[in-house]
């Protein structure tokens, strides 16, 4: 599968720190209803994430049009319905991730 760089360390990396760097200064996620903006915000969101449900992401699909890329991933961990097929929705700027929609 052939992705960009910031997005495949956003898949791969197991440091939040590095995940957060993939991301544009005023980056946002949307994710579970909820509006994250920035950097910080974005480490911070991993890292609950992470606590709360002990997940584990192995995309399988990607596509690719202009600045968007779509990456299918099966989502496993501590939570209901587990496992699920998730769209991660990138869009890049300047080689970092400035949007990401999860849903």
């Amino acid at each position: 599968m052939n992705i960009p760089a910031a997005v495949q360390l956003f898949f791969t990396a197991h440091d939040e720190d590095s995940i957060a760097e993939a991301f544009t200064a005023d980056a946002v996620v949307r994710d579970e209803g909820h509006t994250h903006r920035g950097r910080q915000a974005i480490r911070a969101w991993r890292i609950a994430a992470r606590a709360q449900y002990q997940f584990v992401a192995e995309p399988f699909e990607a596509l690719s049009q202009d600045d968007i890329v779509t990456v299918r991933a099966r989502v496993s961990g501590n939570f209901p319905g587990s496992p699920v097929v998730l769209d991660y929705r990138f869009q890049l700027a300047d080689a970092r991730i400035a949007r990401l929609e999860i849903k």
